[in-house]
């Protein structure tokens, strides 16, 4: 088979890399791939939006499958695009993507099917949406409807701050035609984690359960990013716990779109909150996780490359999935200055003798080859991955491993699965 992976971060980094792994893969292509994805696929200079060319270069490689990292493609129609000229292609349709790419969409499609999430109210008015912040006081968090690259969602701990949030979102369009509309919400308390299920429309198989780390710095400090680091298994969701999940929040979410007429196929992401009433949706996502995948990936036995084909061809319920009784922690490495301004260019060492340490792998993010260097080219830079027996040993070997590497600048979380490790009371 000939596989073509569509996104160059850290997430495609360990899809290629999961990939590489099935006996029947014989060659892979990423568009566009970054330095670490070149060691393992030919890299090909194609941006993700890029819909037109990379429909053209599946056809003329008559590529077996391709599989969509970003949700930007998904949202913009790419599997519809595909599909049109006969091509297997893995990941939800446009409209079944409106799933992530509108959350006023999302929202209300949770009211109507009685999804538990918090309350909203949807404006495309300023005046009258900072009228209802005065109304329901803070805090409360404001969201831009479209896709914002994980950065459209805000929480505003004074009325203050969230009258500038829609100043910022609808006025002045700090995220251009995705603040179109806001969707103000509830502010929720509890703890965080994320369920991504793989589906086919009718089967539905949550992946071992992981936590993501939105903020810049320790002890959740800091303003939000893409994602600092992840750790798997996420032991606030409980066996009994996604049992409820998947009969309160997946199975009706698949049976809310199949009623649209839309069969949901691919990933489906849950970003939930498990608050004193039980779990909550926060947002809904269309694809896998940045960088939750870098953690629940090497944990997995089962071959990607089956799963991915039983999805395309609806006969997931064939293929059973099978995960290491382990952990994984992701430590992500950025750049400095990260989620504003950054530098690129800075030269990374110590790459190989990280990756020589056992059950260690680093995922590369924003890197890219200069005269046969590896060098930063973007704000998250690595995600160094590693498996342990349990969470304090993944932490411990990641690390470890993070203490390897170098380049200026490099800026990353200490605390990592600190709440798997110091158990919170929420």
């Amino acid at each position: 088979m000939k596989v073509l992976v569509v996104g160059g971060g850290g997430r495609e980094h360990s899809l290629v890399w999961k990939i590489a792994q099935s006996p029947k893969v014989k060659k892979i292509y990423a568009a566009p791939g970054n330095a670490g994805i070149s060691q393992l696929a030919e890299c090909i200079p194609t941006q993700p939006t890029q819909i037109d060319n990379l429909v053209d270069f599946a056809e003329r490689y008559e590529i077996d499958l391709t599989v969509v990292g970003p949700e930007a493609p998904l949202v913009a129609g790419i599997v519809d695009r595909f599909q049109t000229r006969g091509l297997r292609i893995f990941g939800p349709s446009k409209q079944a993507a409106r799933l992530e790419g509108s959350k006023a969409f999302a929202k209300e499609l949770m009211r109507e099917y009685g999804i538990p999430t918090a309350q909203f109210r949807v404006f495309n008015s300023p005046t009258k949406a900072i009228s209802y912040i005065r109304e329901k006081g803070a805090p409360i968090v404001v969201k831009a409807d479209g896709l914002a690259a994980g950065k459209g969602s805000i929480v505003a701990m004074t009325e203050e701050e969230a009258s500038e949030a829609v100043e910022k979102i609808l006025v002045k369009r700090a995220f251009g035609e995705a603040g179109e509309k806001v969707v103000i919400e509830e502010y929720l308390q509890g703890e965080e984690a994320s369920v991504l299920a793989l589906t086919d429309g009718e089967t539905i198989v949550p992946l071992v359960p992981s936590q993501d780390h939105k903020r810049a710095l320790d002890g959740d400090q800091g303003p939000n990013t893409g994602g600092m680091g992840a750790y798997a298994p996420a032991p606030v969701i409980t066996e009994k716990l996604m049992q409820q999940i998947t009969r309160e929040i997946l199975q009706p979410t698949v049976k809310a779109m199949a009623d649209r007429g839309v069969i949901y196929k691919g990933v489906l992401y849950a970003g939930l909150i498990m608050t004193a009433e039980g779990p909550k949706v926060l947002e809904f996502n269309c694809r896998f996780g940045d960088p939750e995948t870098q953690a629940q990936l090497p944990l997995m036995k089962t071959d990607l490359v089956d799963l991915l084909l039983a999805i395309c061809n609806r006969k997931l319920k064939d293929v059973p999935i099978q995960e290491e009784k382990k952990a994984a922690v992701c430590v992500v490495m950025a750049s400095e200055g990260y989620p504003g301004a950054y530098e690129k260019g800075q030269e990374i060492t110590g790459l190989k003798q990280a990756e020589e340490m056992e059950g260690v792998v680093v995922f590369h993010a924003g890197t890219k080859l200069e005269r046969r260097k590896v060098v930063t080219n973007g704000g998250r830079v690595l995600g160094v991955t590693a498996v342990g027996d349990d969470i304090s040993a993944a932490v411990s070997r990641a690390y470890q491993a993070v203490e390897k590497i170098k380049f200026h600048g490099a800026h990353y979380r200490r605390d990592i699965a600190f709440r798997a490790l110091v158990p919170q009371n929420s």
